[in-house]
C-alpha cells in the first residue's frame, strides 16, 4: 500500500514528457532541406504533415520521422518528397509521385487478398501441371523453411483439384537465416539440368533438417543422376547467379517472407490452405 502510494506520488511530481510537436517542426530526422528554398522546404513538410505512413503506424510522415525515426518508410518517401520539391515540381506533382509509389501502393492493399498484378520472369523454371494452363501459380521457397514444408501438401492438393487448369512454377527465396537453403538451391537446380527438380525438391523438404553437401549428393546419387555433371552444376558460379536472379525476381515482387506465392502475377496475402485458395482459382478462372 505504501509503495503504491509511493508511485503514484512520485508521479504526480515527475514533469510530464513533452509532446513531439511534429507539426511545428521545421527539421526531420534524417531529412537535409538546406538546399531548398523556404518555399520549397514549405510544400515538403505540408505534404509531410498531412500524408499517412504506410507502414501500418497511425501516423502522418512528418509524425513518423519525429517519433519512429528508424522507421525506413516514412524516411525512404520523405526523401522521395524532398528530391522532388528539389526538382522543382508542384506541389500537385510531389503528391501524385507520392501517391504513385510502390510503398504507398502496398500499403492501400495490405487489407486484400490478391494484390495488383507484376511481372515475374519464370523461363526456365521448374513448373509441374499444364504448360499451357490457365492459371499460373510461382512459389517462392526456401528449402529449409518450416512453413514451406506445410504448404506442400496444400499446393500439391490444389493441383490435383484443378489438374487442367493449373501449374506450379518453383522460384529460389532462400533466407539467410537458414544455413543450408543457398546449397539446396544450387542442388535443385543442379537436378533441373537432368530433369529430376522434382524428386530431389521432395527429398529434400522432407529431410530439410538433415540437408548439407554430402547428403545431398547420396540423394542425387540415390536418383540415378549423372553425378559429374551434377557436381559440376551445382558447384558452378552460374548456378549461384541463378539463384540470386531467383532473389532480385522476388525482392521486385515484393516479397519478403517465405513461402510466398503468386496467381496469374497476384501477390496472395491469405493461408496457404486448399479450402482457402479453391475459390479463388475457381473465381480467376471465370474472369473475376
Amino acid at each position: 500500500m505504501l509503495r503504491t502510494l509511493f508511485l503514484l506520488l512520485a508521479a504526480t511530481l515527475l514533469p510530464a514528457q513533452p509532446p513531439s510537436n511534429w507539426q511545428a517542426a521545421t527539421t526531420l530526422p534524417g531529412l537535409d532541406m538546406k538546399g531548398l528554398t523556404l518555399a520549397q522546404q514549405k510544400v515538403v513538410l505540408t505534404i509531410l504533415r498531412d500524408s499517412t505512413c504506410p507502414c501500418g503506424c497511425p501516423m502522418q510522415l512528418a509524425q513518423c520521422r519525429v517519433e519512429d525515426p528508424a522507421c525506413s518508410q516514412s524516411l525512404t518517401l520523405a526523401t522521395l518528397v524532398l528530391e522532388a520539391a528539389a526538382a522543382n515540381k508542384t506541389a500537385p506533382e510531389i503528391r501524385k509521385i507520392l501517391a504513385d509509389s510502390p510503398l504507398v501502393k502496398a500499403g492501400t492493399q495490405r487489407d486484400r487478398i490478391l494484390l495488383d498484378p507484376v511481372s515475374i520472369n519464370i523461363l526456365g523454371a521448374p513448373f509441374k501441371g499444364p504448360a499451357n494452363a490457365k492459371i499460373t501459380i510461382v512459389e517462392f521457397s526456401d528449402f529449409q523453411c518450416p512453413f514451406c514444408v506445410k504448404a506442400i501438401p496444400q499446393l500439391d492438393a490444389l493441383l490435383k483439384a484443378f489438374p487442367n487448369d493449373v501449374r506450379l512454377v518453383y522460384k529460389q527465396f532462400p533466407l539467410d537465416t537458414h544455413s543450408q537453403a543457398a546449397l539446396a538451391s544450387r542442388a535443385s537446380l543442379a537436378a533441373h539440368a537432368q530433369g529430376k527438380f522434382w524428386p530431389l525438391h521432395d527429398k529434400m523438404y522432407a529431410n530439410s533438417r538433415a540437408i548439407n553437401r554430402q547428403t545431398v549428393l547420396d540423394w542425387a546419387k540415390e536418383f540415378g543422376l549423372d553425378m559429374p555433371k551434377f557436381t559440376k552444376v551445382f558447384d558452378a558460379p552460374e548456378t549461384q547467379a541463378a539463384v540470386a536472379r531467383d532473389l532480385a525476381d522476388g525482392s521486385r515482387a515484393g516479397v519478403n517472407a517465405t513461402p510466398t506465392i503468386y496467381i496469374n502475377g497476384k501477390k496472395y496475402q491469405g493461408a496457404l490452405d486448399i479450402a482457402k485458395l479453391s475459390p479463388i482459382i475457381a473465381n480467376e478462372l471465370k474472369g473475376k
